[in-house]
């Protein structure tokens, strides 16, 4: 089993970007919103690429009850964005004051659809937020607890 961001982030996150490239030559105060934008945006995108979306991927076999050899890996994800949570959490407020200049000025340009991709950067942020950075710090507070059970009933299988 290999662990790898759900093929669905994977894809949102692959437009984002691409729109927010788009966004970056859309010319005048716009384009110099959207690349503040992407400076803020880089690094964290990494990160969640790195640690904090790939856990997620495990979703359909823990909802299957089958066995996962990459405890190990995933508790170092997970264990890693709980304790950067607050820092992840902090990134997306500046990310959306960021998003929020760059709504400023495309509505000023008339660029209605770089407006509609910074609207839907900030509802991707809060749904990072509300679900999926819970959601993955979950997986990691599952397999802790499954950890000593599983290990119980090996422990038995031997006797």
């Amino acid at each position: 089993m290999n662990l790898k961001t759900p093929q669905s982030l994977k894809v949102e996150h692959e437009e984002l970007h691409a729109r927010l490239a788009k966004a970056t030559k859309a010319g005048g105060a716009t384009s110099e919103a959207a690349n503040l934008v992407a400076k803020s945006l880089h690094s964290h995108f990494l990160k969640e690429e790195e640690y904090a979306l790939p856990p997620l991927g495990l979703l359909p076999n823990l909802a299957e009850s089958e066995t996962l050899p990459e405890i190990e890996v995933v508790l170092e994800m997970t264990d890693r964005l709980k304790a950067d949570l607050s820092h992840m959490l902090w990134e997306h407020k500046q990310i959306v004051i960021a998003l929020k200049a760059l709504i400023e000025a495309a509505n000023l340009e008339g660029k209605e659809e770089v407006v509609r991709f910074a609207e839907k950067l900030m509802l991707h942020a809060q749904t990072e937020e509300e679900v999926l950075y819970p959601a993955s710090i979950l997986i990691g507070e599952y397999l802790k607890l499954k950890i000593p059970q599983k290990k119980l009933e090996d422990d038995h299988r031997c006797q």
